[in-house]
């Protein structure tokens, strides 16, 4: 049986306890795979440091640092954060949905659920202020990404395109290559996002 890590802040789980669960799954999988803290990150491409910081539960990864290291692992970043659970259903309280990116105005992106890897779905909120940009790195080949705007615009980039989806409005891309999410708008923004990731 999975070990739960209990966090107790809400509306979410706060930066220290996504962590501490970040630590003890991280460290799971590493020897689950028999990897080294050398090999895990030559295979993630990230440093070793960053690896024994993040498996002291010292680290705050981005996004990016856990979508590499969960791509190496074979596993899904719901595995290392802790929200994805193998029973056919399975409950994730408001308390224990981890927030993995925070805005310098003060925007979130909130893990909402997500299915075990390397095959995996992803659930996303995402909440982002005036001004505020996501740039985010290529996901593995053939990642895709729904969106649905519920308030304000968001403006998608991927590769050399971009569109701009309104409130109401849906989209759909293609993640395999660099792309990003803004506001440019006057208001907030607030979309869902589900990313499914399926390796051939």
């Amino acid at each position: 049986m999975t070990k739960k890590v209990n966090i107790s802040t809400d509306p979410g789980a706060d930066a220290q306890s996504v962590s501490q669960a970040v630590a003890i799954k991280l460290k799971a999988h590493r020897k689950e795979q028999k990897f080294s803290l050398d090999e895990l990150s030559r295979r993630a491409g990230i440093s070793k440091g960053m690896l024994v910081e993040m498996e002291k539960g010292l680290a705050n990864p981005s996004i990016a640092i856990l979508c590499k290291v969960a791509a190496a692992l074979g596993v899904s970043v719901a595995d290392i954060v802790n929200v994805a659970s193998p029973p056919a259903v399975h409950l994730i309280e408001q308390k224990d949905i981890p927030t993995l990116w925070t805005g310098p105005k003060g925007g979130t992106a909130r893990l909402l659920a997500g299915t075990s890897g390397p095959d995996m779905i992803e659930m996303w909120r995402w909440e982002m202020q005036p001004g505020e940009v996501f740039k985010a790195l290529s996901h593995p080949n053939g990642t895709h990404e729904l969106f649905h705007v519920e308030q304000g615009e968001l403006r998608i980039a991927v590769g050399e395109t971009e569109l701009v989806v309104s409130a109401g409005s849906s989209a759909v891309a293609r993640t395999d290559v660099p792309h990003l999410y803004a506001n440019d708008g006057e208001s907030k923004l607030v979309f869902t996002m589900t990313v499914v990731e399926l390796h051939q």
